[in-house]
């Protein structure tokens, strides 16, 4: 194959944007708990798909790329295991099913695919050796054989789903319905009966809570809590006790007194009359305006309201005309042959630039200088000190938990040794807020992952403060008693009465609608409910008051006058009245039109692929070329829901 790469036979670069493999390529394979080893014989099968197995290890790589990648969260990550392995059995099935019509990927395709995913493995289009090859891949815990197999399932299973999806069309009527459903929009009124308030009009009693207690007990209880020390290194009580000498200032300021040369430089301001983009006729009129500016200048007017109300030079006109503070090469060398010519508080002549005409005063003139050590002295110590400081927050947080992991059991002499805050923490369960810390998510997991005696890694917090923890104590989850739960138990209860009570509010309010004739407001006078509307809306966007489009997507098929309902969204009942209904504008549609019909085919592509792959599948299971082997996957989403 490599003879290929050489030779840099003719072929299409491939487009593999979902290959799984390169996904693998970014993370460490981190084998589950109660599988094993790696090798062939202690990794069991979760598919057979055409005779090639599926195993637990491959699963393995796509679900510690995406937790490398926080692409699913850690705790859910035993509800996206089946998800995955669905996931993958697609994946090759169709790949299977490609290759039993008659798809191949040649080694020349083959060869073009990988160096278009891998360029850097050739340089000048020549591969770099079989050696440096295997070495990249090696270094992700795959083999040449395991990668190139990898892609050529992607590339069959890619060409078979680009057939399907082959000769899709979008007719205009189906690009009109998008286009009216996606545009048009409603009214409502609507009566409400939330559960929030009605919960004053449900009581529970005690034998209730302690019945429903019972009954659940097992679903209750105390989360795992976690007791350990932290020592804080904060940079606040650090610096506190940073004292500089001057003879070190002194020092650092003759190793870096370039830094504090300035050279030549004017303060100097000016008033701008503008030739730019003027007629050529016009200039001779500019030139004697600022005549007539000088001649009151120089007659004793205030130059800096001068310069306010005529320059037009906007970034100094609000600021008197004054440029602050100008070193030679800042401006265009007429301004500044001029600028450095002046003496203090001399006033120029009408002087021109490439800009228009300027009136020029010198308000002060520095020589080249360094400045002396007590005029920087304070900016000095202020930069030492902070470089100091965090450099001495970093080290003593590094020796502090070298000598916890030596010594966990010395938390407070050490603590005490680099002048640190020590903090107990006594049994803290998830999400609780702990002193000095508050709420912090890496920490947090940093002492979720200890044993008892183990050390944090240092964790930086709010407040420039690093800290290290060492866990000194356990306690088990356990089942709660009902005094540690009955709080949350009445809440619940409270909670199901209200939301049964809305839903038993609403359904009389229905059977109350003849006798109102379609009254929202009378309905809900007589019912208790909450009466108010719904400004118009979209089926994309959300009716004020209920929540998303969807809770009444049917309404948007209904004619002015219609009542629906009860209808539910989330915990509240509605009983709704159409009031309103605002028509697409067609005019527009042509303007949206492509983007439209693109809209629709993705659609169409999604469905029908996901049709596609679910008959592909099934099929091979009737015939038996496909078995999941459903133990295998039990097993996995247990290791993971254990971890």
């Amino acid at each position: 194959m490599f003879d290929l790469f050489r030779s840099r036979a003719k072929a299409v670069r491939y487009l593999l944007g979902a290959l799984l493999v390169l996904v693998a390529l970014s993370m460490v394979i981190t084998l589950i708990p109660g599988f094993g080893g790696a090798g062939p014989a202690d990794d069991p099968v979760v598919a057979v798909i055409g005779g090639e197995d599926l195993t637990v290890r491959e699963v393995q790589v796509n679900i510690q790329a995406a937790l490398r990648g926080r692409t699913i969260p850690p705790e859910m990550v035993s509800t996206y295991v089946p998800q995955y392995v669905n996931q993958m059995i697609a994946e090759r099935a169709l790949a299977y099913q490609a290759r039993r019509l008659g798809f191949e990927v040649t080694e020349a395709d083959l060869a073009q695919a990988i160096q278009s995913i891998f360029p850097q493995m050739f340089q000048d289009g020549k591969f770099v050796g079989r050696e440096a090859y295997q070495s990249f891949l090696s270094q992700q815990n795959l083999s040449i054989a395991e990668f190139e197999s990898n892609v050529r399932k992607q590339m069959l299973l890619t060409r078979l789903r680009n057939i399907v999806l082959e000769g899709l069309l979008v007719t205009p009527a189906e690009i009109e319905t998008e286009y009216r459903q996606k545009n048009e929009q409603i009214k409502l009124d609507y009566v409400g009966f939330m559960p929030s308030k009605l919960r004053a009009q449900v009581q529970v009693s005690p034998q209730e809570v302690q019945a429903r207690f019972q009954k659940d007990a097992a679903s209750y209880r105390v989360p795992e809590k976690r007791s350990f020390q932290i020592v804080v290194v904060d940079e606040a009580r650090v610096a506190a006790g940073f004292n500089l000498p001057d003879l070190e200032l002194r020092r650092a300021y003759e190793a870096s007194k370039e830094r504090y040369r300035t050279p030549e430089r004017v303060h100097v301001r000016h008033i701008l009359l503008k030739t730019t983009e003027k007629p050529k006729e016009e200039v001779d009129k500019i030139r004697k305006r600022a005549e007539d500016l000088l001649k009151q200048i120089r007659g004793g007017a205030d130059f800096a309201a001068l310069a306010s109300k005529n320059s037009e030079d906007p970034g100094s006109a609000i600021k008197g005309g004054d440029l602050d503070w100008v070193t030679r090469g800042q401006t265009v060398k007429t301004f500044e042959d001029t600028a450095f010519s002046l003496k203090p508080k001399e006033i120029s002549g009408v002087i021109t630039t490439e800009y228009g005409f300027h009136i020029l005063q010198l308000i002060e003139k520095q020589e080249p200088r360094v400045k002396p050590f007590e005029e920087v002295k304070g900016e000095l110590a202020s930069e030492i000190k902070r470089q100091g400081v965090i450099e001495k927050v970093q080290t003593s947080a590094d020796q502090i938990r070298e000598q916890l992991v030596k010594s966990p059991q010395q938390a407070a002499d050490i603590a005490r040794k680099f002048d640190a805050q020590l903090v107990a923490v006594d049994k803290a369960g998830p999400g609780d807020p702990i002193p000095e810390i508050g709420v912090n998510q890496d920490f947090a997991e940093a002492v979720r992952a200890l044993q008892k005696g183990q050390v944090t890694q240092i964790v930086q917090i709010a407040g420039n403060k690093l800290v290290v923890a060492v866990l000194t104590d356990i306690t088990p989850s356990r089942l709660a008693e009902l005094g540690e739960v009955e709080k949350q138990v009445r809440e619940m209860l409270l909670s199901e009465k209200a939301r049964e009570l809305a839903k038993q509010k609403s359904q009389d309010a229905a059977q109350k609608l003849s006798g109102v004739a379609g009254d929202l407001k009378k309905l809900a006078q007589m019912t208790g409910g909450e009466f108010s509307s719904a400004p118009a809306f979209g089926r994309m966007s959300a009716a004020e008051g209920i929540g998303a489009s969807s809770y009444v997507l049917e309404a948007f098929t209904k004619p002015v006058g219609t009542v629906l309902g009860p209808i539910q969204a989330a915990e509240n009942y509605f009983i709704v009245k159409v009031t309103g209904r605002i028509e697409a504008d067609m005019s527009k549609l042509p303007a949206e039109r492509d983007a439209m019909a693109s809209q629709i085919k993705r659609k169409k592509a999604g469905e029908r692929k996901e049709l596609f792959e679910d008959g592909v599948v099934a099929a091979l299971i009737r015939e038996g070329k496909l078995k999941i082997h459903e133990n295998a996957v039990r097993r996995l989403v247990g290791a993971y829901r254990t971890t």
